[in-house]
């Protein structure tokens, strides 16, 4: 049989890894964390919603087939020339192996932002940012620098107006909490003229007039040019002075694809087939985020959770064919489902399956993708251990 080795437990890993699991192939997975967490919802708890423990499941709780290895060792190279990925804590050959290692931020060569600026990309940041803004309003307490009530996302994409949106909830309680009269500012800077680019012109316009009823600052055609501690510059000239400055404007593939040698694109993606094989190497999939996958107009496909977990179910049904009876490896089809923006517990924007959606359905279909996911992800024991808590 041959060795199966799965680099990365993000949404196209984890799915892959699942399904090779219910075909009984057995594989090792490798993650640096022992679990996995939910990326595209980490707005939530990061935004003052519900615990952080509802985020996440232990991989061991997903992965309990005897076929089925977890290691948790943090991959620091990958040897595709060698057949071999090196940990921290030694090497591990394969026959088959499938890099998912997710992304990386993408800071556009803005001086400063990387030292500058917080990120949303992990539980543990999550954690951070809300620690982080709520030590804020207790510092005003202390000194009154109104500068620890001014809170600066940058980049207008999804998780830019969906944390914008938390925040807008959030905030007020804070506020109250402390007993803070003066308003905290919630700003949001995009250099592109549009907020949420991948829905159309009227869902935008609705996103932007709930959020700004919310008290959001949608500022756009606004680009960063220089993040100072507690100051980002902007190209107007300006200088805005926040406490909390937080970059969600940007992603490129974990550095580890490109320094393992993979052709790659110039966000660091590696270049592959319709089957998600490596250029020039046939045993080696990538997929997600680490993966330049061109779709029918010859564009790559933009990195989405929905993508993710696609390329994963089909990934497992090709290396079972594979590994079983050597059957043709079968081309993969995107089906685009659409895509949802919440602004906040109640309401959200979007699009499913072409038809608009704006208000409470929007949001109600939001929580129905997640439960979709965890469906598909554990099956009706994770949908009862979790569902409840997402809707708390």
């Amino acid at each position: 049989m041959k060795k199966i080795v799965i680099l990365g437990a993000g949404y196209a890993g984890m799915i892959c890894a699942v399904n090779l699991q219910k075909r009984h192939m057995p594989f090792t997975l490798i993650n640096k964390h022992s679990y996995h967490y939910f990326t595209t919802i980490l707005h939530e708890p990061a935004g003052g919603r519900n615990d952080f423990d509802d985020y996440s499941v232990d991989i061991t709780y997903l992965l309990d087939s005897p076929t089925s290895t977890f290691s948790k060792e943090e991959v620091v190279e990958i040897r595709p020339h060698d057949n071999k990925v090196v940990s921290k804590s030694g090497e591990i050959l394969y026959d088959l192996l499938v890099v998912a290692l997710g992304n990386a931020p993408e800071y556009f060569g803005i001086a400063g932002l990387a030292e500058n600026s917080l990120l949303l990309r992990s539980l543990e940041s999550a954690k951070t940012i809300r620690k982080h803004i709520e030590d804020q309003i207790k510092l005003y307490k202390e000194d009154h620098n109104p500068a620890h009530l001014k809170i600066v996302v940058g980049g207008a994409g999804l998780t830019g107006i969906e944390l914008c949106g938390e925040l807008s909830e959030w905030i007020p309680q804070l506020r109250s909490n402390y007993h803070i009269l003066e308003e905290v500012d919630i700003i949001n800077l995009e250099a592109a003229p549009m907020i949420l680019p991948m829905l159309d012109a009227a869902l935008q316009e609705q996103a932007r007039d709930v959020l700004t009823k919310k008290g959001v600052q949608l500022r756009t055609s606004e680009k960063i040019v220089r993040v100072n501690p507690g100051e980002v510059e902007l190209a107007s000239g300006e200088k805005v002075e926040a406490s909390t400055i937080i970059w969600t404007g940007g992603v490129r593939a974990n550095p580890l694809v490109a320094a393992a040698g993979f052709t790659c694109d110039p966000r660091g993606r590696a270049k592959v087939n319709e089957y998600f094989q490596a250029e020039g190497f046939d045993n080696v999939f990538v997929l997600g985020d680490s993966a330049c996958l061109l779709g029918a107009d010859g564009k790559p496909y933009p990195p989405t959770a929905q993508l993710a977990q696609q390329m994963g179910e089909h990934c497992a049904k090709n290396i079972t064919g594979l590994v079983l009876s050597d059957h043709p490896l079968k081309p993969f089809v995107f089906h685009y489902m659409g895509t949802l923006a919440s602004l906040g517990s109640e309401v959200g924007v979007g699009n499913v399956k072409g038809i608009k959606t704006r208000g409470v359905p929007a949001n109600l279909l939001k929580e129905a993708s997640k439960a979709k996911y965890l469906f598909n992800l554990g099956g009706f024991r994770l949908l009862a251990d979790k569902r409840g808590q997402f809707t708390r």
